[in-house]
């Protein structure tokens, strides 16, 4: 199994989700994904996270929209790294999910992560960002990843300077 697991809730998250696997795979990790739901199936949620550890997975990235029960029940049945994606979705449009993945009771942590998109890609970063404290190769990914974004501002803001100087006369 890879190292990194990407759990969501529905397969309507794959829309988001998409992004962080995404993101994953151009850092040199190719993701397992599964859809499982804590409410609807909430005894193959606890299979999964029992045996993530000895079937090779290192993070687990859990995305859910709603009541975002998702991440919590994953975090209560394993010693990983959980991961939690709030998915915009329902009437609050994800404030509901946001706060569901924060407020984890003591001892059941869940890194939360943004609402959406930006929380997927961030959530692939920092799950790639744990597995590099003990793998180069994805280390190097991540620095080569960090400088190319760096690179992309210096760019962006060289073309903004000779825009404005050109717009002055």
């Amino acid at each position: 199994m890879p190292r990194v697991a990407i759990v969501m809730g529905s397969d309507s998250d794959w829309t988001t989700m998409q992004r962080c696997a995404a993101q994953l795979q151009s850092l040199g990790i190719e993701p397992h994904v599964e859809v499982m739901s804590a409410h609807r199936g909430p005894a193959r949620v606890a299979e999964f996270a029992e045996s993530a550890k000895s079937s090779g997975v290192e993070v687990i990235i859990a995305a859910a929209g709603m009541s975002a029960a998702l991440a919590g029940t994953i975090a209560a049945h394993t010693t990983l790294p959980v991961i939690g994606v709030p998915i915009a979705s329902g009437s609050l449009n994800g404030m509901d999910a946001l706060l569901s993945t924060v407020q984890m009771p003591p001892g059941v942590p869940v890194a939360a992560m943004a609402i959406g998109d930006p929380g997927a890609t961030n959530a692939a970063i920092l799950a790639a960002q744990i597995i590099a404290l003990h793998d180069e190769r994805v280390a190097a990914a991540l620095q080569s990843f960090k400088t190319d974004q760096a690179a992309g501002v210096t760019a962006r803001n060289a073309a903004l300077q000779t825009k404005r100087r050109s717009d002055r006369g």
